[in-house]
Order: structure tokens, then C-alpha cells, then sequence
């Protein structure tokens, strides 16, 4: 029965960080591809210094995803991306502003959303990859 359960928790944080870090990797590759529109998008929020912003928020989506699917410095990597999902929460889903309708419905379905996520980023940031990540083997040895 121990040699299942640990098997479970092994593979169970492994499946775990590919589902919490596949958003970030392909929305990272999203917005490189589709960089002008994706600018254009963060101008219309109001944002400023949209070329930073956006080349940063390729940086930690990518980079952020990258370590939490490989397990590598997975508590840095799902600290920042928890720290970077407050204001993007904020700015690009503030539901809270609109008016009752479907789009803010949308909204408040992608505020919780993000806080799922948000949660599964604490999650890993305050516990770790588990054992079968790069982190964990460097534990083990």
C-alpha cells in the first residue's frame, strides 16, 4: 500500500504541475507569435510601457512555466508566477466594474479561474514539486 501511495504522490505532483504549468507556457508562446495584437490588447487595458510589460510577461510565463513543469527551482518559478497573476488578475479581468451581462459574467468566471491557478501556484510555492522533479531528486541525493 506505501509503495502505491508513493507512486500516486510522485506521479499525482508531476500531473499536477503539466496541467498548472501548460496555461503559462502556451500563453507565454501565444503572445510571442502574436505579439502586435497581444500589445494592442494590453493598450486597450490602459496599460503603459506595453513592450516591457509584454516582453516580461513572456519572460515569466515561459521561464515560470518551464520551471514548475520540469520541477526546476519550482517554488521560485510558482512564486513568481503568483506574484505576476495579482495584477494581471486585477487589470485584465476586474469584473467588479462592469455591467451586469454576460461579459462580466465571463469576467468573473476568468477572475476565479485565476484564482484557482493562483491557489495551485501557492500550492507548489509553499510545498514543493514532489519527488519526481528536478528538485526532488537533488533532495533525495
Amino acid at each position: 500500500w506505501r509503495l502505491n501511495m508513493d507512486k500516486m504522490q510522485c506521479f499525482g505532483t508531476l500531473w499536477g504541475r503539466i496541467c498548472l504549468s501548460a496555461i503559462f507556457i502556451l500563453a507565454g508562446v501565444g503572445k510571442i507569435f502574436d505579439f502586435q495584437g497581444t500589445a494592442d490588447y494590453m493598450a486597450s487595458k490602459g496599460m503603459c510601457m506595453v513592450p516591457v510589460f509584454l516582453v516580461g510577461a513572456i519572460l515569466v510565463e515561459v521561464l515560470g512555466g518551464l520551471s514548475i513543469l520540469l520541477g526546476c527551482k519550482a517554488r521560485y518559478g510558482a512564486g513568481a508566477l503568483a506574484l505576476f497573476l495579482i495584477p494581471v488578475t486585477y487589470i485584465f479581468h476586474n469584473f467588479w466594474t462592469m455591467e451586469p451581462g454576460m461579459e462580466r459574467m465571463i469576467q468573473m468566471q476568468m477572475f476565479l479561474k485565476n484564482l484557482a491557478i493562483y491557489g495551485g501556484l501557492v500550492y507548489v510555492w509553499a510545498c514543493g514539486p514532489g519527488s519526481c522533479s528536478c528538485d526532488g531528486r537533488c533532495e533525495k541525493k
